[in-house]
């Protein structure tokens, strides 16, 4: 209780210095109580600070970009000054908002070790967002997830599993598992796993026999692949380097749709290793021309050693250690 108890004062302190960030030459004496910032307004205002377009922070906030715009300017008029220049590539922080960013970002790292309190009874709290591909969710993820939080149920896990990934250096996520190591920003990333991929076809299909040996034989057949220009990743380029004159003419963004289309028999495509392995109606075609790729365990510097985020990150590490062969094939 005396942690807690610090920490909100602490808390209550920054709110305090976030006001007279932004009052510049008003003497803290003459702030009244009744001035008192809203906590929801300042959240808003750092992610649009974040993301820097009103549609973005819409979308992360689930609410309307009107409503935001008007809440921005709410909070202007409340602290008289500007806080954002508004351009072409979206919203950009003024120096009034600068100053008023560095203050609020106190108050999430303040907000966050109160999260991090244990419970009553030592286990872990809080809610832990996990982003990683549609893939890697899906296939890996949703079927180990049940051990960590029956271990630690005191917690809320959200898997986000899409074709693409949140910015943890945005804190749009606790922890990313990202196909190429970030180059920039504010975080701390480390290898996961290597994992390998190459060409299926359905048992059945042509391409399943074994007169198919070579990349040429590929030719003329009909492959599966993503859609170029809505590729998230360059990482997912996979048919130009096992021959760039390879086109795929059956399309999606989605790696379990393309999975579904290969089984279905409707064409061949590469797939990851642990997901074509994982079911045997799949043929893997010319075995050993293969691919190799690297899942990047991405956080962000100020949140990785929250105690929530360092056990999962640990658990998962743990997890993916365990199941080598998973990723890189029983031939490994």
């Amino acid at each position: 209780m005396v942690r807690i108890a610090s920490l909100l004062a602490t808390t209550s302190l920054l709110l305090q210095r976030c006001r007279q960030a932004v009052y510049l030459q008003m003497p803290a004496a003459e702030l009244q109580d009744d001035e008192m910032i809203p906590w929801t307004e300042l959240q808003e205002f750092s992610v649009l600070a974040q993301v820097g377009q009103l549609s973005r922070a819409a979308s992360r906030l689930g609410v309307d970009a009107t409503t935001i715009g008007r809440r921005i300017r709410r909070l202007e008029s409340r602290l008289g000054v500007t806080l954002f220049e508004h351009t072409r590539g979206g919203h950009v922080l003024t120096d009034a908002g600068e100053r008023l960013f560095v203050h609020v970002e106190e108050m999430h790292r303040a907000a966050e070790r109160i999260q991090d309190v244990p419970q009553n009874n030592g286990g872990l709290s809080g809610t832990i967002r996990l982003s990683v591909s549609e893939g890697f969710g899906t296939w890996f993820i949703a079927n180990v997830l049940k051990q960590f939080h029956q271990a630690h149920p005191g917690t809320t896990i959200e898997l986000v599993a899409t074709s693409g990934f949140l910015s943890p250096s945005k804190r749009e996520t606790d922890l990313a598992v990202m196909l190429a190591r970030p180059r920039s920003g504010p975080v701390v990333a480390r290898k996961l796993s290597s994992y390998r991929l190459r060409l299926y076809a359905a048992a059945g299909h042509p391409a399943s026999s074994a007169s198919f040996r070579s990349v040429a034989d590929l030719q003329g057949q009909v492959l599966v692949g993503y859609i170029p220009d809505l590729l998230y990743a360059p990482e997912l380029r996979y048919l130009d380097e096992i021959d760039p004159q390879l086109s795929a003419t059956l399309r999606s963004s989605s790696i379990n749709a393309q999975y579904r289309l290969i089984a279905a028999g409707a064409g061949i495509g590469v797939l990851p290793r642990f997901i074509g392995d994982a079911d045997p109606a799949l043929r893997p075609i010319i075995p050993d021309k293969q691919i190799e790729r690297t899942f990047w365990l991405v956080t962000h510097r100020d949140t990785r050693e929250l105690r929530r985020i360092r056990v999962f990150q640990d658990w998962l590490i743990a997890a993916v250690q365990e199941r080598r062969q998973y990723f890189l094939g029983s031939d490994a």
